[in-house]
Formats: C-alpha cells, structure tokens, sequence
C-alpha cells in the first residue's frame, strides 16, 4: 500500500478564491484524495492560507489594521468555505502557522550551510518619507509594456507581464505617493543554477508530468536558469535566518512551497506522533501537487530544486498536475473589474455540487477553458437533473411502486441486461484508469455517460409495462437497474460528494456497501432541481448572457453538409500540421480544402476515406492554398477523429 501526500497550492488570501482558483489547486486535490482513500491507499490532503508578501502588508496599512489582523480574519473565512465547498483537508493550515514558521527557517539554514545560498547587492526603490525599501506592490507605476498607469512593481495587472519595480516609468510610493530614490541593500540569493542538470533529468525522466508541466519547465531550462532572490526588505514575513540578515524576511514564494512539508509536519506533531511526517516524503512516498499552469515554475523547478539543496533524501514530486486557466465569459476573472463568481458568491446561489459537477466536467487540462452561464445551465439540467437525476429517481420510484422498496432477485438475464452490466464495469474500468492519469475531467463524463446508457436501457425495457404481463422479467430489470444506482453512488463521491451520500442513504447502505437482492430502500426524493436563466439573471446580478437563439433546419440546410471522399492528400511545403486534400463531392465536382490533420493522420490513412464537409463555405486562402471546404472532425483531450458515415454512401450525399 502506498502512501500519497495530495497537495493543492496555497491560495493567497487577500480576498475569497474565485471559481479559477479553486478547479485550478483544490477541488481538484479533493477529488484525487477522496479517490485514493476509496482505493484503501493511505492519503494526507495538505494545503494552507498563504498570508505573507506585499499586498497583504499594503492592504493592512490602507486599512489601518495589522497585517495579522488581516489575514487572521480571511484565513478563517477561507477554512470554513472549503468546509462548505466539501473539500476532505486532513490539515488546512497557514504560513503564520508556528510549526511552518519553525521549519523555514530550520530549512533555509541547513540549505545556506550547505553552500547554495549567497548574497548581493541590489539596486531598489526607497522611499525616503516611509523610510523604506519598496518591494513589489509598495511601488506603482505607468507600465513600461503597455503604458497602464497603475502597475505594481511586480506585475502589471493590465498586460500581465512580470516587471522590476525600478522598470516603472513615473514610480510612487504606494503608501504615501513619495517619488522613491533608488538605493542599494543586500539580499540572499538561492543558487539555483547549481541543480539545474539534475533537474533536466528529473524533468525528462518523470512520464507522469502533463505536457504543460514538461514543456514550460524544459524551456526554462534550455533558457538557463538565474539565482532566486529568497529576502525582501519587508517586515510582514518569516524573518531570514542567514547571519547578518537582520530586519530581512524570506519572500513569499520562496517559503509557501515549503509549506506542504510543514503542514505534513503539523499534522502528525499534533496526531501525537513527531516522526510519521517522514513516511509520505522520504522512502517512495508518492506527492501529487495540484496547481495552476502559472505555479508550474514554482513545483516543477524550484520546489525540487530547494529539496535537492536540502541534502536530507526527499522524494521529489511524483507528479504535478497543473491545469491551464479557467476563463468567465471569455474573460480573465479580475475582482475590481466585477468579471467571475467568487467561491463565497457560488454558494449563496446554488448547491455546492452543481457547482463542483461543473467545474469539473470543464476542467481545464489541455487548454484553457470558458466558464458561461449557458453552460452552467447545461450541466445542471440536462446532466444532473435529467440524466443522472432522473435514472436514479425512476429506478427507486419503480422498486417501491412494484416491489414494496424492495430489490429484487436478479432472474434469466437478456443480453440487454448483461450488456447493461458490462457498461457498469466498462465504466468502472475507465474511472479508475482515468483518476490514475489525473484525467478529471473525462472521468467525469464517463459516469454521467453511463447514467446516459442507464436511461436509455431503462426506456428500452420499460419494466412498467411489464410489472403486470411478466414479473419476473420487471424484478430482473430493476434488479440490474439498482446495480447501476449503487455503481452511481460510489462514482459519484470524489466529485458530488453530498448527492453521493444522497443515494446512500435512499439505498439505506453505508458507502461502499454492497447491494443483494431483498434489500429495503427508501422511498427516493429528487436528488437535483432544473435552474432557469430567469433564476441566474436574478441571483448573478443580471448582465448574465446565454445564447437562446437556437438553430433552425434552414440554419443547418446552408451549411450545405455532405459526404465526400477524399481522392488526393499531399504535405503543404513550410508547414508542420497541414495537408493539402482534394475532395470528390460527387457529380464531378472536386473540391479543395488546407487543413490541420497532418499530426493525427498519416496521408494513406486519408486517401480514399469518406468524410463529412461543410460544403457552402467562403473559400479562404491558408498559405497561398484554396480552401473551398471544412471537414469536420471531434476533438477530445488533444485527440482527433474525422467524422464519417456508418456505412459507405456516395460522395455528394446530403447530411440530413
């Protein structure tokens, strides 16, 4: 049995997380810890509050209040919202946190006296009226990228490009507006540069990596990487532990990486067992971090880096799952501009898991991804409600109705029967190989899919009909259907935690019990409700946009849909994934179409096949190509499949 450190970033608190932060680090982290705990698998969910650096300090001082006081107050805040978001934390924690406090220090000490930490000199902004360094966002600034004149030292919040406080054009103070002197103080650095070929192999040798983890971090390294400034002249902080380092704290994202050892630390110091911390780092402990794709550098660099200097035999990450960025309404979420629902806001307007069903059905894995509230609506009604909510409530409904709440012994089984159960443990199968890959979001969709086969199986057989003709096949039906419910239930747990106990309980089992035939179920209550675009408008606030404009047949007639065949394929010269393919649409009528498919399909694999193709389309040029046509294709999780007819037609075929 392994042991497995699960681990999500720390969210920075200076205001509630958003629905980008939480699928980015937590609720993912929840759903692989609920997952290998199902497993028997020995499992600690570690994450925490991180609470120090510049914009905590700076939006203590504006309100006149300790930065303490600040974070002590959004800290709790934050806790008991991932309490109520369901997330199974075994130690939620801080970096004020004593023991974390203690071990960061200890750490950096023991790294500095193995030789990989050195100081320098370093220009930096002073204000002489706050007598002070001006760090990160104690300067603002016009950007020097874009001309935005409200940039921070440390990014600007317009363009988003990193920035150097003394790159600012026009800088102040952000306290008191004092145009700051540059001056010079001295600051310890991490030599990180020293590991950099051991990270490469770890890099290159680690297959569990996602592509956005292995490539981003590949590059860094092919680039060369600098030393990591760990000091700031700031008071809000861990105080730096080197000699001479006097009124130094160490820097925010130098120390909150650090923190998962700490947490792991802090949980077993008050379990009453000091040394158990060392299982799940030391000895093939396996940690899954997840993250945002912006944090990759952080966990795939610096984090394996720092462990490495420690010189004490930690594991490295087993694997760091970083997700790309969640999008609202194709936008980037931005508090002050009131774009995206904070986690706080979510819950005062639906369940809590209509909201984590959703995120994790569009969980961001292979590209960035847009939250609507069109799509909000998809997911509740037409996949909670009237798939996995329905078959659920029917089959119940049914077993109370026919047989006394009652299920039934499984009798002679039709091949519509066993092909129902070889669904339940095809998709079993699937969940499992799908978690192990960190694939979240298929996962997902394999359970709602079987539910889909459920409904569909259930309609087919109309056990309804036959309560009264032939018992025993209805008691048959339903036997296999509550089979289906029972395999829901249990699927359903790492990602709709409360609707999971839900069914267990209306089953009258406790999780992971089996069902047999005899059993008493409960009289079943429905599990989901339909939402209305008239209840999001009034609890978002209005300005909710969703598209009721539907299609009509004479909207898809100009598409002007048809079969063709594929008669000529040849590689476009200069261009890495296109083709040039010519089409026959029948009647003579050959067209020609320039598209991407030269990285999912070889030419002979093309050549002769039948496809679908948007036949009415304004022809465009694509490098000095004609292209007359589309050929539709599906697209999932990276991978590629052209559309083609079930059996063979002729080309020039209408698609109806």
């Amino acid at each position: 049995m392994a042991r497995w450190l699960v681990a999500s970033a720390w969210p920075y608190i200076n205001y509630v997380p958003h629905l980008g932060t939480i699928i980015g680090s937590v609720l993912s982290g929840d759903v692989m810890a609920r997952y290998l705990r199902s497993k028997g698998e020995q499992v600690l969910y570690v994450s925490g509050s991180d609470e120090h650096g510049t914009p905590i300090e700076v939006e203590a001082i504006k309100r006149g209040i300790t930065p303490r006081q600040l974070t002590d107050e959004n800290h709790e805040k934050v806790k008991k919202l991932f309490e109520a978001w369901k997330i199974s934390f075994d130690n939620y924690t801080r970096t004020e946190s004593p023991v974390h406090v203690e071990f960061v220090r200890d750490f950096y000490l023991k790294v500095y006296r193995n030789g990989y930490i050195f100081t320098q000199e370093e220009e930096l902004p002073y204000c002489p009226n706050c007598r002070r360094f001006l760090p990160d966002r104690f300067v603002q600034g016009q950007c020097p990228k874009c001309g935005y004149p409200e940039a921070f030292g440390d990014q600007c919040p317009s363009c988003g490009s990193p920035l150097d406080p003394k790159d600012l054009i026009n800088p102040r103070c952000t306290i008191c507006g004092t145009t700051p002197e540059i001056r010079s103080t001295k600051h310890w650095y991490f030599d990180l540069p020293r590991f950099a070929e051991k990270l490469k192999k770890y890099v290159e040798e680690n297959p569990r990596l996602p592509s956005n983890a292995r490539n981003f971090s590949l590059k860094l390294l092919r680039e060369g990487l600098k030393p990591r400034s760990l000091t700031r002249d700031v008071s809000w902080g861990i105080p730096a532990p080197f000699p001479g380092a006097e009124g130094k704290t160490i820097y925010v994202w130098m120390e909150a990486v650090l923190g998962y050892i700490s947490a792991t630390i802090e949980y077993w110091r008050l379990k009453g067992e000091e040394e158990k911390w060392r299982e799940y780092w030391f000895n093939g402990a396996r940690s899954i971090f997840f993250i945002g794709k912006d944090n990759i550098p952080f966990h795939v660099i610096i984090l394996p880096a720092l462990l490495m200097a420690s010189e004490e035999g930690y594991e490295l990450p087993w694997t760091v799952s970083s997700t790309e960025f969640l999008m609202f309404e194709g936008k980037k979420f931005s508090k002050s501009q009131r774009i995206g629902v904070w986690i706080d806001e979510a819950l005062e307007m639906f369940p809590v898991d209509y909201w984590r069903y959703t995120l994790l059905s569009i969980r961001p894995e292979v590209r960035d991804t847009n939250f609507t509230w069109e799509l909000f609506l998809e997911k509740v009604n037409a996949d909670l409600n009237d798939t996995l909510g329905n078959f659920i409530h029917r089959t119940l409904t049914f077993l109370c109705r026919f047989f006394d709440c009652k299920v039934p012994p499984e009798g002679e089984l039709t091949e519509a029967d066993r092909q129902m159960l070889r669904e339940v443990e095809r998709a079993k199968e699937a969940y499992d190989r799908l978690l192990g890959e960190i694939r979240i979001q298929q996962a997902v969709q394999t359970v709602t899919e079987l539910a889909r086969k459920a409904n569909k199986y259930f309609n087919d057989r109309q056990p309804w009909r036959l309560a009264a003709s032939n018992r025993e096949e209805a008691a048959t039906i339903l036997h296999v259907a509550s089979r289906v419910v029972e395999a829901l239930a249990s699927l359903l747990e790492a990602f709709t935690p409360t609707v999971a106990l839900e069914i267990w309980r209306m089953l009258k089992l406790k999780p992971g019990e089996n069902l047999k035939a005899g059993h008493q179920v409960a009289l079943p209550k429905p599990l989901f409700r339909k939402v209305s675009l008239k209840e999001v408008e009034e609890k978002a606030g209005g300005g909710v946009k969703v598209l009721e404009e539907k299609v009509t047949p004479e909207d898809l007639a100009r598409l002007g849909l048809k079969v063709a065949k594929i008669v000529e394929v040849e590689e476009v010269p200069g261009a890495r994934k296109l083709y040039r393919i010519k089409l026959d649409l029948g009647g003579g009528l050959i067209k020609q179409t320039v598209a991407g498919l030269k990285t999912y399909y070889r030419a002979d694999e093309l050549l002769g096949k039948l496809v679908v193709v948007v036949s009415n389309m304004k022809p465009v040029k694509l490098m000095g190509l004609d292209s007359e046509v589309m050929i539709l294709a599906a697209e999932d999780d990276g991978r590629v499949a052209i559309l083609t007819p079930e059996r063979p037609v002729k080309p020039g075929s209408r698609i109806l």
